[in-house]
């Protein structure tokens, strides 16, 4: 799944959701981004417009959320809780979901954190931090 080609990173997501669309088979990675797309509803117009998907542009200025940017994220948050990498984050998105019952908005909440140690590590051309992630994560946890 992981490309820097945009065309390919979102043919993944199209392919998942045809596939579940149609009732076919699909795989692990598949499974997870359907159930990202389903609690998205307002994703599944443009993801039945693949054409449209596959050449859109979302500028941050337009303020529109890139939807396969919201969910590579997701994407990305269930593989680090699922290996519990960074070391603890499994145990951090248990306690917030203990705490609100809600592990969708934790995801959001959580993605807030990742989104800013992605930007800070961009903006300081260096790898991400994930002692400074964690930290993030546990003020958000209290």
């Amino acid at each position: 799944m992981f490309s820097n080609d945009r065309t390919k990173l979102r043919q993944v997501y199209l392919d998942a959701w045809k596939k579940h669309n149609a009732k076919q088979q699909m795989e692990d990675l598949d499974k997870i981004i359907v159930n990202i797309i389903l609690l998205h509803p307002e994703y599944h117009k443009l993801l039945n417009q693949p054409k449209k998907a596959l050449n859109a542009d979302f500028p941050p200025e337009g303020g529109q959320t890139n939807p396969f940017l919201h969910m590579g994220m997701h994407v990305g948050l269930h593989e680090q809780i699922s290996t519990n990498r960074p070391p603890g984050i499994a145990m951090l998105y248990q306690q917030m979901i203990t705490r609100t019952g809600d592990p969708h908005e934790v995801e959001h909440q959580m993605m807030e954190c990742l989104g800013q140690e992605l930007w800070e590590a961009q903006r300081g051309h260096r790898l991400p931090d994930d002692v400074a992630y964690l930290e993030r994560l546990k003020a958000l946890a209290r």
